[in-house]
């Protein structure tokens, strides 16, 4: 079985976020590893909208295979060595399916599509 999931994001969302002053709301979207990943950019919003909308690529996929809302803290959007994205799930559950990840963004707009096989 195949799902797939696509979401596209307005970057301005996520622009004059900070650590310091966002950090509820950030954490409960992203794991440390993303905003650790996305703040060490000089202009961490369109890394913080590719993200988002990553998650929400797999929330709106899976919605067809799973029947439990998924937290987009539990979903992890990391890089390989050669750069490359991957969706890293924090729920076991869902460590069955493959996930396929393809993100972008260019000046106001961020946008991700996923598919999910099982």
């Amino acid at each position: 079985m195949i799902s797939v999931g696509v979401d596209i994001e307005d970057i301005s969302r996520f622009q004059n976020k900070t650590l310091e002053k966002d950090l509820n709301f950030l954490n409960r979207i992203f794991t440390d590893n993303e905003l650790e990943y996305c703040f060490k950019n000089a202009n961490p919003a369109p890394h913080l909208a590719a993200r988002y909308c990553a998650k929400e690529a797999v929330v709106k996929a899976l919605s067809a295979l799973y029947d439990k809302v998924i937290g987009y803290s539990k979903i992890e959007v990391l890089k390989n060595e050669n750069g490359s994205v991957y969706i890293n799930i924090l729920i076991d559950e869902l460590k069955k399916y493959r996930y396929s990840l393809s993100i972008s963004h260019e000046k106001d707009k961020a946008i991700a599509f996923v598919v999910v096989e099982y």
